[in-house]
């Protein structure tokens, strides 16, 4: 009799259980059994506006390799993989992205992290071998957007930068960016348990937005961190805000570099000034879109070198019958029984 194992499946904005056949390895394919899988902020924005249609999400994961496929003999960067090892991967791939399966009820399943499995069979599929805690692996894919974040912003030692919005993707940006050479790190976010837990990661100052309320005011402590109080060298917008944006390249001097990391989903529209805030500042801008293959290999040793306390972001952990509460809390007052939600993931285990 084939085995059968669990997968959330999201639908408007509810959420079920369903119950489908767990595959066995097809040539070049591997089956996880599934550790943890973090709710993104990208799930959050999609759930916001309504699944139109049933999907499996799950995009960041970390799994233990419960049977592998005749062929698959080493992870990306050449590592000897066996069942039983510990594994991260990339969700995109340029077959399809894992964490996005539209049908659920077409096999093969189990292509979502909020489940029993993880059945990974898109050709070419970057998994690599970790020994990470659970924790601090689950934590690999968004702290790739960390990277590319830093990377893009060509961070110099002895810069001052400013991070907005104090969820995971904020948190890791401000890490990459202090790895990278910051001497002087903001974060401009909350509420306060995310901000006392960045100054764990790396920030110098932080700027409470449920104490300091207007743009106004916020741009004015910004600048006086800031050399000659011109403003911070690097900005990185990582709230995914929409006014978020025009205040960041406020906080930012003349000559100095804004990144869009928080816009993954269409939010809408906003206007802003062009020449005040563009052009008489003669800024450069970048935006960056999710992460590659480069940006996994490149920030995997970093997590698993590093002594930051990465794993405290994991604030919550719930199962599978709770997925709807962590959305709920990510779009309330990100807080579950009164803790603050930082990084909320999913497990297995009920």
């Amino acid at each position: 009799m084939s085995r059968t194992g669990r997968a959330v499946v999201a639908c408007g904005k509810d959420f079920e259980i369903r119950e489908y056949p767990v595959p066995e390895p097809e040539p070049n394919t591997m089956l996880l059994r599934q550790e943890l899988a973090g709710i993104c902020g990208t799930d959050l924005h999609n759930w916001q506006n309504g699944f139109q249609q049933e999907v499996l999400l799950g995009h960041e994961n970390v799994g233990i390799i419960e049977a592998i496929g005749e062929g698959v003999e080493t992870d990306y960067v050449g590592k000897p993989v066996k069942e039983g090892d510990r594994v991260i991967f990339a969700p995109g791939t340029n077959y399809g992205a894992y964490g996005f399966q539209w049908n659920p009820d077409e096999a093969p399943h189990f292509r979502g992290g909020f489940a029993d499995y993880m059945y990974l069979n898109y050709p070419n599929t970057c998994f690599m071998k970790t020994d990470a805690s659970p924790e601090v692996a689950v934590l690999t894919e968004p702290f790739t957007i960390g990277v590319h974040a830093a990377m893009r912003g060509e961070i110099k030692l002895g810069d001052t930068v400013v991070v907005q919005g104090s969820g995971a993707i904020g948190l890791v940006t401000l890490a990459c960016a202090k790895l990278s050479g910051a001497a002087k790190a903001i974060m401009v976010g909350g509420p306060a348990g995310r901000l006392e837990l960045a100054k764990r990661l790396g920030a110098d100052v932080t700027i409470n937005i449920e104490e300091v309320t207007t743009a106004e005011e916020r741009t004015e402590l910004v600048k006086a961190e800031t050399p000659r109080k011109e403003g911070a060298d690097v900005v990185f917008e990582c709230a995914g805000f929409l006014p978020a944006t025009p205040e960041g390249l406020g906080y930012t001097r003349r000559s100095g570099t804004f990144v869009e990391v928080g816009h993954f989903v269409d939010m809408g529209s906003i206007d802003f000034n062009i020449n005040q805030l563009l052009m008489r500042k003669n800024l450069r801008v970048e935006a960056i879109w999710g992460s590659s293959y480069e940006h996994f290999v490149r920030g995997l040793p970093l997590l698993e070198q590093s002594d930051l306390p990465f794993a405290d972001m994991i604030s919550h952990q719930l199962p599978l019958s709770q997925v709807g509460d962590g959305f709920k809390a990510l779009n309330g007052d990100y807080r579950i029984k009164g803790e603050t939600a930082i990084k909320i993931a999913i497990r297995a285990e009920e």
